[in-house]
């Protein structure tokens, strides 16, 4: 398998552009593919393959699952996703619909500039199933228009000011797509609700469960797991419905088992430790006094 991807593998704009029978690129390290009218063959592309560019796409009217790393983008009926450098892409229908723009660029674009470190924290970079961005008519044309705007200042300015305009219309679609990102999980409220219903449940059976013991404190990543999406878009939906993010109401969980046992319990606090999956009972008693300002003796002496 790695010798076969090997030779999906596009390290250069310049490979990706000849594979699509494109003329070469204006800069090597960032292109803008506008494919609105649906005449370029990305069909032609190995199913699936890798980049060594960050990918931002809308696709107008795709429809069906779009592999990315180990898990896939879901589209009802278009939309936008984003791929992180090094990522498995593809595996999508051969006859879906790849109407639409793609940006690329390397990592390399970035250096010099803010962005570089910025980058890491927009979290749809690591977003996957179900977590396509869903444009309203108004979001599409300012997308749309970011899209062209990088891309007329590819085709006609290539001077020295291109770079600081192209990576300014870079990080302005990065902060739509937040903005947008946003708006999603609020109109749709009752998804993320059900699923912040079945993040309490999940958590509350870890805590009463005694695996907990055995397989330690669950992470964000069991979570997502456990509700097949990625561990950044739990967090982001999370904290959108309630200002906190996975991590915090993991802790949230764990703080109120252990107030119960130290408040109805004899059990020492390294038996609590234990029982809450913790390895080393200092790690309970400094997060415990982190989160409730008392430690967990000083919580039990205020019981007597």
């Amino acid at each position: 398998m790695k010798d076969e991807m090997s030779n999906h593998r596009f390290d250069s704009l310049s490979r990706l552009h000849k594979a699509l029978d494109m003329p070469a690129p204006m800069h090597p390290l960032v292109t803008l593919i506008n494919n609105a009218g649906g005449n370029i063959p990305l069909e032609r592309l190995p199913s699936p393959h890798i980049l060594n560019f960050y990918k931002i796409s809308y696709k107008m009217n795709f429809q069906g699952k779009f592999r990315y790393g180990q898990h896939y983008y879901d589209f009802d009926e278009g939309g936008m996703f984003y791929v992180s450098p090094n990522q498995i892409t593809g595996g999508h229908l051969p006859l879906s619909d790849q109407t639409g723009y793609t940006l690329l660029f390397h990592p390399d674009f970035l250096l010099g500039y803010e962005l570089a470190r910025k980058i890491k924290e927009y979290g749809f970079f690591s977003y996957s199933t179900n977590e396509a961005l869903h444009l309203s008519e108004k979001e599409k044309t300012m997308i749309i228009s970011v899209f062209q705007s990088i891309e007329e200042e590819l085709k006609d300015r290539i001077d020295n000011f291109s770079q600081d305009v192209v990576i300014s219309q870079i990080e302005l679609l990065l902060n739509y797509s937040n903005r947008f990102y946003a708006r999603q999980f609020i109109t749709r409220k009752a998804v993320s609700t059900n699923l912040l219903q079945r993040v309490e449940e999940i958590l509350s059976d870890c805590f009463q469960s005694t695996d907990v013991q055995k397989q330690g404190l669950p992470t964000v990543q069991f979570l997502a797991e456990q509700l097949n999406v990625s561990a950044s878009y739990l967090s982001d939906m999370l904290r959108s419905l309630t200002g906190q993010n996975a991590q915090q109401h993991i802790h949230n969980h764990l703080i109120e088992k252990a107030k119960e046992q130290l408040s109805t319990t004899q059990a020492s606090i390294s038996e609590i430790a234990y029982d809450l999956g913790f390895e080393h009972p200092p790690s309970f008693s400094k997060l415990f006094k982190l989160k409730t300002n008392m430690s967990p003796l000083d919580f039990r002496r205020s019981f007597n």
